[in-house]
C-alpha cells in the first residue's frame, strides 16, 4: 500500500497573493464581445444590451482585472472610434482577425460592464501602427478631470468622472511576425521606454506593462527580454509573458506536464530581468504580468477558423470556440497552480479569454437559465464554496513552499463576508473605489 506525507511549514513563505493573478482578457475577437457578452437582441439583455446571465457567471468568477480590447486586436485599433454617438462610430477592418469591427462598444461601454461585473480596467495601447502621441491621447481622455481637449471631449460624450485606469500595456506581442506593426526588440524598446516616459509625465503614478515574447519558443525569446527590458528597465513596473497549451498527437502525459513549461518560462523570464537590473546596479525588481495563458488548440483554428479573402469580412464570425474536456481543465488548474508558486514575481495574469472565445464562459442562446454552458470543468460549477461570492478581505492570502515532501506549494485564501450593495453606477460618476470584490473561499 501505497502512502504519501505532506509537510506544510509556514515559515516558508514565497510571498502574497496579488488579487490580480485572478484576472482574464476580453478582446475584440470573435464573438467575446459581440454576441457574447454584448447582446442587445438576446431577451437576457439589460437596457445597455449586455447579458444578464454573463454579468452574472463573471461576477461568481470573482475576476479581478480584465485586459483589453487586445491582444492582436489593439495593434491595428484607433480609440478615437470607439467613443462617441454609437451612430457615428465607423466600421473598420480588423487585419488581425480577418473581421469587421463595428465599434459599438468601446470605452465608455466596456467601463461601465466592469462596473456590472465588478472588476477593474487594464488598457493596452496600440504601439503597432501608432504610437506615443496617440497613446498620450487616450490617457488624457480617460485619466485627466476636465479642462482639456480629450478630456473635454470625454465629458461631453457622457463621462463627467475619469476612467482613473491605473495599468497600462505598452502594446501586444511585438516581438511576433503576425502582429501589425512587428518591430525589432531594440526598435521596440526605445518606442515602448518613449511612451512610457511620457505617459509617466502626465500620470506619474500608473502601473506600466512593457511585451515580453509571444512565447517561449521564440526564437528571439530570451535576447527580446534582455534588450527590450535594457531600453526601459527604469520605466515599467512589469514585463509580460504569454503560454498555450494543447495536447499534441495523443501525448497525453506530455500534455498534462504543460505546467512545467511554465515553470521554466517563468524562470527564464525572472532570470533575465534580474540580469539587466544586476549590470544596472539596480534594486529595483521587475514583476511578471503574465496576461495570457489558457489551454488553447491552436492547430484547429490554422486548419478550420481562419478566415481569408478579400471580401469576406465577417462580424463576430465564430472563432476559437474551443470545447474543453476535463483533461484540459486538470491542466488550466496544473498551471494557475504554477502561477501560485511564483507569486513572488507574478504579480499579474489574464486567463484569456473569457467569453465564447477560448475561454470558460460559453452562453446558450437559450434564455433558459439552465441552458447555459460552461466550456471549461476547470471552474467551480453555480453554488460550490469555491464559486460563492464574497468581499475580498484586507488581509493577502499567501503562497509557501513545504519543507519537506514534495509539496511546492499551499495557498491560504482570505475567509470573509458577504459582499455589501454596490453603489449605483451612472455614467456622470467616476469608478467607484469601494466596489466589492469576490473570491474563492
Amino acid at each position: 500500500m501505497f502512502s504519501a506525507r505532506l509537510t506544510i511549514d509556514p515559515r516558508f513563505a514565497i510571498g502574497s497573493v496579488e488579487r490580480r493573478l485572478f484576472g482574464a482578457f476580453v478582446e475584440h475577437l470573435g464573438r467575446c464581445v459581440y454576441n457574447g457578452l454584448y447582446e442587445p437582441t438576446h431577451e437576457l439583455a439589460d437596457d445597455q444590451g449586455f447579458r444578464r446571465d454573463v454579468v452574472e457567471l463573471v461576477r461568481e468568477l470573482g475576476v479581478s482585472t480584465i485586459r483589453y480590447p487586445g491582444g492582436n486586436f489593439v495593434s491595428g485599433f484607433r480609440w478615437e472610434d470607439s467613443v462617441g454617438p454609437r451612430d457615428e462610430r465607423p466600421r473598420r477592418l480588423d487585419l488581425a482577425w480577418h473581421s469587421t469591427e463595428t465599434n459599438e462598444v468601446g470605452l465608455h461601454e466596456f467601463a461601465d460592464w466592469l462596473d456590472l461585473v465588478g472588476s477593474d480596467l487594464m488598457l493596452a495601447v496600440n504601439l503597432g501602427t501608432r504610437g506615443t502621441a496617440e497613446a498620450l491621447d487616450l490617457l488624457e481622455y480617460a485619466n485627466i478631470p476636465g479642462g482639456t481637449a480629450r478630456s473635454e471631449q470625454r465629458i461631453a460624450n457622457g463621462r463627467t468622472a475619469p476612467f482613473d485606469i491605473r495599468m497600462w500595456c505598452l502594446g501586444n506581442e511585438m516581438d511576433g511576425p503576425w502582429q501589425l506593426g512587428h518591430r525589432t526588440a531594440d526598435a521596440y524598446g526605445t518606442i515602448a521606454s518613449q511612451t512610457a516616459k511620457a505617459l509617466r509625465q502626465l500620470d506619474p503614478d500608473l502601473e506600466l506593462v512593457v511585451c515580453g515574447s509571444s512565447n517561449a519558443q521564440m526564437p528571439t525569446f530570451g535576447e527580446w527580454e534582455r534588450v527590450v527590458l535594457s531600453h526601459t528597465y527604469d520605466d515599467v513596473d512589469y514585463i509580460s509573458c504569454h503560454a498555450y497549451y494543447q495536447e499534441k498527437d495523443g501525448d497525453t502525459g506530455a500534455f498534462l506536464a504543460s505546467a512545467v513549461d511554465m515553470d521554466r518560462f517563468i524562470s527564464s523570464v525572472v532570470a533575465t530581468a534580474d540580469h539587466v537590473g544586476a549590470v544596472r546596479g539596480s534594486s529595483k525588481r521587475i514583476a511578471i504580468s503574465f496576461d495570457e495563458w489558457n489551454v488553447w488548440y491552436q492547430t484547429r483554428f490554422e486548419a478550420e477558423d481562419k478566415i481569408s479573402g478579400i471580401d469576406n469580412w465577417p462580424v463576430a464570425p465564430r472563432l476559437l470556440e474551443d470545447r474543453y474536456s476535463v483533461l484540459d481543465a486538470v491542466v488550466v488548474g496544473n498551471l494557475l497552480i504554477s502561477l501560485l508558486k511564483h507569486a513572488d514575481r507574478v504579480r499579474s495574469a489574464s486567463l484569456a479569454q473569457l467569453v465564447n472565445v477560448i475561454a470558460p464562459i460559453r452562453p446558450s442562446r437559450a434564455a433558459r437559465p439552465g441552458d447555459r454552458r460552461r466550456s471549461s470543468p476547470s471552474l467551480p460549477p453555480p453554488g460550490s464554496p469555491r464559486a460563492k461570492p464574497s468581499t475580498y478581505g484586507s488581509s493577502r492570502p499567501t503562497t509557501r513552499r513545504a519543507g519537506t515532501g514534495g509539496c511546492r506549494w499551499w495557498m491560504r485564501w482570505p475567509r470573509t463576508t458577504t459582499p455589501p450593495a454596490r453603489p449605483p453606477s451612472s455614467s456622470s460618476t467616476g469608478r467607484s473605489t469601494t466596489r466589492p470584490r469576490s473570491s474563492w473561499t
